[in-house]
């Protein structure tokens, strides 16, 4: 359905278009003006409490499309709306519908305070004073904050201006939120703390959210769908389940057998397969170690084998298809 259809889903996009022409200046030649596609007809809806993720190399067009659908570039071509609003049209209502936190530690202002940045964007989206007071002593308190938040900003870390940033895109508790790499600079336990309120957020408040981020484990654990964007197509796009299956990769599968007679000299007749490897482990058992992309098939029929031969199995690997494997085949090029 085009987007003349229903828009009833929180995010909605149809064949977007950014072209950039950045010049590349030469003291010995003239200077060259570049063209760069950073969207090159990007489509896709996002449902209402959906963790959304857009994935893809440096250059591939995620920020660039979070920019357009946030009303900060205005697209060549195509057409976007946010719940419910045109970005091209409607921007004002757009802004005061969403969360944001993009990117960049200039995205708040350096020479104010944690809390006055978090007062003069919550006075940006309307709230009034004594609900906005109230917002941002929970989002303190919630956060750890304390510490700091009534420091210079210029005084702070990293991460804690991508916490302060995060924080922000909370303020007026939007229905869609948009986050670009939110977990970047973070210390394990600050990054955990984001992870489980993104899940918080869509699973129990049901709000929606767009997740860019380089960080493959992160979007497997939080998105229920995700775009893998390269040189501003949209190159895959589905469920984590969906992609990791859509690529085929021999798997390894390790193996910990002991031989109830304690003899383990014939394991390699008994398991009769090309390009095994055995060794012994630490604890007195005897590793096998073999690559296989049917381990459905293969598993069962090992096992006969060894029970049959007096080997008891005591633990079995199998490695995993993994958002990487994706990445490095569909972007990368890779085997």
């Amino acid at each position: 359905m085009g987007l003349y259809g229903s828009t009833t889903e929180p995010v909605v996009a149809e064949n977007l278009v950014k072209t950039f022409h950045p010049s590349s200046k030469s003291l010995l030649f003239k200077n060259k003006t570049m063209t760069v596609r950073a969207l090159d007809g990007v489509s896709l809806r996002i449902g209402k409490g959906e963790c959304f993720g857009l994935l893809g190399p440096n250059g591939a067009g995620k920020t660039t499309l979070v920019k357009v659908l946030t009303t900060l570039l205005i697209p060549d071509s195509g057409r976007a709306f946010v719940n419910g609003y045109d970005v091209v049209k409607e921007p004002e209502k757009v802004l005061r519908s969403i969360g944001v936190m993009l990117t960049g530690e200039r995205t708040i202002y350096w020479k104010l305070t944690g809390r006055e940045n978090l007062t003069f964007f919550g006075k940006i989206h309307g709230l009034p004073d004594d609900r906005l007071r109230l917002k941002i002593e929970q989002i303190v308190k919630e956060f750890g904050l304390q510490s700091f938040v009534d420091r210079m900003v210029e005084t702070y870390s990293s991460g804690q201006r991508v916490i302060l940033s995060f924080c922000k895109s909370l303020l007026a508790d939007a229905q869609t939120i948009f986050l670009d790499e939110p977990t970047i600079s973070l210390d394990p336990s600050y990054a955990a703390q984001i992870r489980d309120h993104i899940k918080h957020l869509t699973k129990v408040e049901r709000r929606t959210i767009i997740l860019t981020t380089q960080l493959m484990q992160e979007a497997d654990l939080l998105c229920d769908r995700i775009a893998l964007l390269n040189r501003g197509k949209i190159v895959a796009m589905g469920t984590p389940a969906e992609l990791k299956g859509s690529i085929k990769k021999e798997h390894v599968v390790r193996i910990k057998v002991s031989a109830k007679d304690g003899r383990s000299a014939s394991i390699m007749n008994v398991v009769g397969l090309p390009n095994v490897s055995v060794t012994d482990a630490e604890d007195g058992c005897i590793q096998i170690e073999l690559s296989t992309s049917s381990v459905e098939e293969l598993l069962p029929i090992l096992f006969e084998r060894l029970v049959a031969k007096g080997f008891r199995v005591h633990h079995v690997y199998v490695s995993e298809v993994t958002l990487e494997d994706v990445f490095n085949k569909l972007v990368s090029g890779g085997a």
